[in-house]
């Protein structure tokens, strides 16, 4: 038989967020972006307001916004051929460190600790 392993679930990553929907809200996923797992940090295009992507490490050419991270994702979207609405925690929660998906070039503490911190400035406390 053969073993399964369950990937990360949605709103795993919160442990607490402020009343009603002030926590929450809806964006775009380009196409292109690939699927998004739910916990991933994303980060604001500035050239496109409202739509996001995972927060790479430093300035990527054409995604220009998006290294400064906002936002994570709650629920898993697949933006691979088309743009996905999806919603982000953009305000005012906790989240479990562990459980949070970073980019590919987020690949040390340090540059991980940089993300939590920009988190912190929009109100997302990681724990």
């Amino acid at each position: 038989m053969e073993n399964k392993v369950m990937g990360p679930r949605p709103l795993e990553f919160i442990l607490h967020e402020g009343d009603g929907h002030i926590s929450r809200d809806v964006a775009k996923i380009p196409a292109g972006t690939g699927k998004i797992l739910p916990g991933t940090v994303l980060g604001e295009l500035t050239a496109a307001k409202g739509s996001f992507i995972p927060s790479p490490a430093a300035v990527v050419a054409g995604k220009e916004g998006a290294e400064k991270a906002t936002a994570i994702i709650c629920y898993g979207v697949d933006a691979t051929d088309s743009d996905a609405e999806a919603v982000i925690l953009n305000v005012h929660a906790e989240v479990k460190t562990g459980l949070l998906i970073f980019d590919a070039s987020v690949n040390d503490a340090a540059k991980q600790a940089a993300k939590l911190e920009q988190l912190r400035a929009v109100h997302i406390k990681a724990r």
